[in-house]
């Protein structure tokens, strides 16, 4: 099948249309909506699959959520959020997409969003541990549907690291506020 004139004249007023409204959106500042959708397409398509192979795998859809497995799953992608965000340790997985800016914290660095286009959303997604929670969740959420005891095995690591963080925070205030380092 080939493309007729009109075909033509349609994606023609499209892209128009998609150029005038990230003009009305972005009211001067560079914002990267063609990045964002391409994000959110990527994330469908994530979790398709996901739903998909839980599908396939045959295994039923529980009634309602475990409280216990919806507190597991909120702290351990908190934690993994982070870790994945912000760490120091993880920096060369966000390396080609962000730009170093200093320190953020115990063990936490601040980048920003290298600029060129298509490495600015994949910088923002990888730098922001709200945006990385999603994925985070979405993933969790998955193994618990098809690989439980594993899922959970790995929550429970990830949730005790959150508590032994909050362990390490609460002991340095006490110490700065023993000594008196405040």
């Amino acid at each position: 099948m080939g493309t007729t004139p009109n075909d033509n004249g349609l994606a023609r007023r499209l892209r128009a249309a998609l150029h005038r409204t990230h003009g009305e959106y972005a009211d001067g500042d560079d914002r990267p909506l063609g990045g964002y959708l391409a994000a959110m397409t990527t994330f469908g398509a994530y979790t398709t699959a996901w739903a998909v192979a839980v599908r396939r795998s045959g295994r039923p859809l529980p009634e309602r959520p475990d409280p216990w497995d919806v507190a597991l799953t909120a702290v351990a992608t908190f934690r993994l959020s982070r870790l994945l965000s912000k760490a120091a340790v993880t920096s060369p997985l966000r390396a080609p997409f962000t730009r170093y800016v200093g320190p953020e914290g115990p063990a936490e660095l601040h980048e920003e969003a290298r600029p060129e286009s298509g490495r600015e959303t994949v910088g923002e997604l990888m730098t922001c541990p709200f945006c990385t929670s999603v994925w985070v969740a979405s993933t969790l959420t998955a193994g618990l549907l098809l690989a439980p005891r594993a899922t959970r095995t790995a929550m429970g690591a990830l949730t005790a690291l959150a508590g032994a963080d909050a362990l390490q925070l609460g002991h340095a205030a006490l110490v700065r506020k023993a000594t008196g380092d405040e």
